[in-house]
This record gives structure tokens, sequence and C-alpha cells, in this order.
């Protein structure tokens, strides 16, 4: 059988585009030196300590069956609300502790188990990609910004948008799943769920030292790879503004903005966002225009999440067979969002929340001079508090869900008697 031919004009354009990059590093490798150090120090002191445990802790829990109890108590709500199995909210919960990119680790893992279809991961994916609080409150209203007070605004649109991204892509490919969406019963769920975690502890079968030690490798692996998408975009960015090229895209991208009632001074930030969220959230923060425009641009952004991480993300799920067009969808759709919800809440939220902040975020030098002493070890508390509430606030649902269900069927038996 004859193997598939690469395309001529892609692998044409990807040749002489990665030549010329090669070429621009060279004459700036003065620019890509400074971008790789700055990269480097913001992965060392705040990407690698925030996810390390988080990567190692997954796992173990992956291996212990305790994501399988999991999905068996949650899958009353999340398939009513989001389509896709139970174990769902273990990527939901520590996908919004974590953030970028524990989601797709998780399930790539998931479809690789087989604890979901082609289809569920995509939906997953989809709105289980978000920014972690300490990201959100410390780096982006304290650090750049330099208000600790816009956490909350930030916050709410982003986690809220998240939830609508969900609500959407619940009907993406709706009948594949539609046999299981109506085959959630209650009866008996306690026993069921160990018997899960049971059958999910003797299929993995490892020792629990092999399962730590297999866990701490693969986490060191993912984050390394995370770096290096970190320093390659961000070495990308700089040394395309020193050629200018950024440059020459500014007034057409700042035209739409203001054509859409925004200020064409974001147009760089929103380039730079474009490729890698901190770069364009730091410039949006920066920029010569309204607050409550550069929030809007800055919300846009970081549910985008950038180009880097988009990398990232492929890079993982490249050994499964979940595409990445829906996720691409469903990032531009949180994108905007985000944006809009910035609007809806900005005032509301200013008002009623605008106080709330935390003490370990009240220094302006994060990622500027490094973390003040304490941030990490409170950012960690902070993330590991959101999991705790996430999933919290998914056992009330269930409950609540399950109650609704029940009242419905014992008025159905009632009503057909």
């Amino acid at each position: 059988m004859d193997e598939p031919q690469p395309n001529r004009t892609a692998t044409m354009i990807t040749g002489f585009t990665m030549l010329l990059l090669t070429i621009m590093l060279i004459v700036f490798s003065e620019h890509g030196y400074h971008a790789t150090v700055g990269a480097l120090k913001l992965f060392f002191e705040v990407v690698f300590p925030s996810l390390l445990p988080f990567f190692i802790l997954s796992d173990v829990l992956l291996s212990t069956g305790m994501v399988h109890y999991l999905g068996v108590w949650f899958e009353p709500l999340m398939r009513p609300l989001f389509n896709v199995p139970g174990v769902g909210s273990f990527v939901f919960s520590m996908g919004l502790a974590a953030g970028y990119p524990m989601d797709a680790v998780l399930t790539a893992k998931f479809r690789k188990q087989g604890l979901c279809t082609k289809t569920e991961g995509e939906r997953l994916l989809a709105f289980s990609n978000s920014a972690d609080p300490l990201f959100i409150f410390g780096a982006v209203a304290v650090g750049m910004f330099g208000q600790p007070a816009l956490g909350a605004v930030l916050a709410l649109a982003h986690y809220a948008s998240v939830l609508m991204v969900g609500l959407t892509f619940r009907f993406y490919h709706r009948r594949e799943s539609a046999s299981a969406e109506s085959g959630v019963v209650l009866r008996g769920i306690h026993r069921r769920a160990v018997d899960a975690m049971l059958r999910g502890r003797r299929e993995d079968g490892r020792p629990l030292g092999k399962v730590l030690n297999e866990a701490i490798s693969d986490a060191i692996a993912t984050l390394f790879l995370i770096m290096s998408f970190m320093v390659l975009f961000a070495v990308v960015i700089r040394v395309l503004t020193a050629t200018g090229f950024i440059g020459l895209i500014e007034g057409p991208l700042g035209l739409m903005l203001k054509g859409v009632g925004l200020s064409p001074h974001l147009a760089n930030a929103a380039i730079q966002g474009l490729f890698e969220i901190d770069l364009g959230s730091a410039a949006a923060a920066h920029a010569h225009a309204p607050l409550v425009q550069r929030l809007v641009v800055v919300s846009a952004i970081i549910a985008w999440s950038g180009l880097s991480v988009h990398g990232q993300v492929a890079s993982v799920l490249a050994d499964t067979d979940i595409a990445m067009t829906p996720y691409f969808v469903a990032r531009a759709l949180h994108a905007v969002y985000a944006g809009i919800m910035t609007v809806v809440f900005y005032r509301p939220v200013e008002a009623a929340l605008g106080f709330v902040t935390l003490p370990a975020f009240a220094a302006r030098d994060f990622l500027v001079e490094g973390a003040p002493s304490g941030m990490l070890i409170d950012g960690l508390h902070l993330s590991l508090m959101v999991m705790g509430v996430s999933l919290t606030g998914l056992v009330a649902g269930a409950v609540v869900v399950g109650g609704i269900r029940g009242i419905r069927r014992a008025w159905l038996t009632l009503r057909y008697r």
C-alpha cells in the first residue's frame, strides 16, 4: 500500500517559514536569548511548582480507581448538563485548579483508557480548558494591572464563560451519545461507584510504588515539553517584534478593533495574545486604553490561551484520536463569551466584590521581579481550595439533579399507573 504523499504547497510554506524564522533568530540572536531567559524564569518560578503536584496526584488518583468512583457519582450531573461521562468532573475540577494544559493531559489519559469516547473527549476538552486562579488573581490582576480587586471581575467572567462553552458544546455530535444520556440512574449509585473503583484499580494492577515512580517521570516529561513550547513562542514573538513584522499588522487589526468599539492601541496586545497568553495579557494591561476595554481584551486572551498552549495541547493529544478542530472552535467561542461577560459583570462585580483579594497577592512585583515570599505556597493552597469548592459544587449539583429526576420518575409512575 502506497504511503500518503505530503501536500506540496503546505510543505513548501512550512519549510520556508521555518527557514526564515531561523535566519531571523540568527540575526536577532540577542533578542532570542533574552526571550529564552524570561520564559525559563517564568516556567521555573511559576509553572513548574504550580503544576507538578497536580500532575503527580492526578496519575495516582487515576491508578487507585478514585477517578472511576467519582465518575459514577457525577454521571447524573455531567451527562445532562455537558453530555460527558461522570469522570469529566475530575478533568473539569483539575483544570480549574491547575490550569492549562492539565485538562488535555487528563482527557488524553481518559481516552487511552476508554473512559470516554472520541466525541466525549472533544466535548470535555472544549470546556475544561481554563486558567488557574493563581494566574488570574496573582499574575494578571496584581502583577500586570496592579489592582487586586480586578481579579474577581476577571475570574467570574472567565469561569462563567467556561460553563457557557460547556453548555454550548453539549450539542456537538449529540446523537452519538443519546443512548448514554438516557441511561443515567441513581439507584444503588454508591455500590456501583465502589465496584467501578475496584475495577479501575484491578485494571491498572501496578504496585503503588511503581505508580508513583511513573507518575513523577511522566509529570517531569510533560512539564519540560510545556517549557519547550513556552520558550519557542516567546522567542518567535520577540524576533517578530524586532523585525517589525508585528508592527505591520497592527494597523489593519487596530481598524478592526475600532470597528467593534475597542481602542486601536490594543492591537499589539491582541497580536501577542494570539501567540502567548502571558505576553499578550501584560501588553493589554499596559496599553493606552480605557480600563474596561483592557479587561475585555485580557479576558479574551486568557480564554483563547494562545498558540503556545494550543501547541502543548496538540502534543499531548498526538497519541489519541481526539481532533483539534473542535478545540480551536471552543477557544474562539470562549474568547467571545469571556469578552462579553467582562462587560456584563464589570460594574456589578466591582461594586459587590471589588474589595475581595488575598494577602499573598498584595505585592505588585509578581512576574516582574519574581514571586514574593509565600506566593507559590499560597497559590497552591488557593488552587486546592478551588478544586475542593468545584467538587463540592458538583456534588451539590448532582444531589439537586438526582432529586429532580427522582421527583419526575415518581410523578411519571403515578401518572401512568
